[in-house]
């Protein structure tokens, strides 16, 4: 309870606080989903490419999103959008696959926030390894509005670490990343790579995740936080 007593007050404190306009609406639109079951909560999966793992020198380069209504993964509404950078990609191409003249006709990172904003309004963002990824969209949000922003996610990677811990204490190298947990549902191998097929896989692997539960209607946001 004192979870969620924490994360609401904490998003009336920001909206509260915030001259932002779309800052404000988008975590007023937050308030109001907090105390919804997770069968019936708008998730929405978000996955981001970077040029590195440093959220205060490094950026992004991409975003994928998928939302998840009433248990589905709505593929035809899964997006991606690139995002130009200050610089080059660097070597960090060899890991993400974007190379720089891909980013000729990109947004720019304040049109890139904006449209997130707009896009997830209403939604609890669901990621893999959130941590990181959360990181990185505080930080760039908070340098585009002037302001900071509470986003709330749920990380695929930590309910896994839970599920295995009741199981065993003990778990190989590798084994929460997102194929190796995909791979103990029998989830398939994606050969494309890119942020949008990222953020479906955490998408599939959520649902697999929340099916391997059984179907309880007496999961809320606070049990994954």
């Amino acid at each position: 309870m004192w979870k969620r007593t924490y994360l609401t007050n904490k998003l009336r404190w920001r909206v509260c606080r915030s001259g932002n306009t779309a800052l404000k609406t988008y975590q007023q639109q937050l308030l109001t989903h907090l105390a919804l079951p997770l069968s019936t909560m708008p998730l929405m999966a978000v996955d981001l490419e970077m040029t590195g793992l440093d959220s205060r020198v490094d950026q992004i380069l991409s975003i994928g999103i998928v939302p998840i209504i009433q248990g589905m993964l709505i593929l035809e509404k899964a997006q991606y959008k690139l995002i130009k950078i200050d610089g080059s990609v660097g070597q960090s191409a060899a890991i993400h696959g974007i190379v720089d003249r891909q980013l000729n006709d990109a947004l720019s990172t304040e049109q890139a926030m904006l449209w997130f904003l707009k896009q997830t309004q209403g939604y609890i963002l669901l990621a893999h390894h959130a941590a990181l990824d959360m990181c990185f969209l505080t930080h760039q949000i908070s340098r585009c509005f002037a302001e900071p922003i509470c986003l709330v996610c749920i990380d695929t990677m930590m309910v896994e670490h839970r599920r295995l811990l009741r199981k065993n204490s003990v778990f190989k190298e590798g084994a929460l990343r997102l194929e190796a947990c995909r791979g103990r549902y029998g989830l398939p191998v994606y050969t494309a790579h890119n942020a949008a097929v990222d953020a479906i896989s955490c998408g599939e692997l959520f649902l697999a995740q929340m099916a391997h539960m059984g179907a309880r209607e007496d999961l809320y946001l606070w049990d994954f936080l």
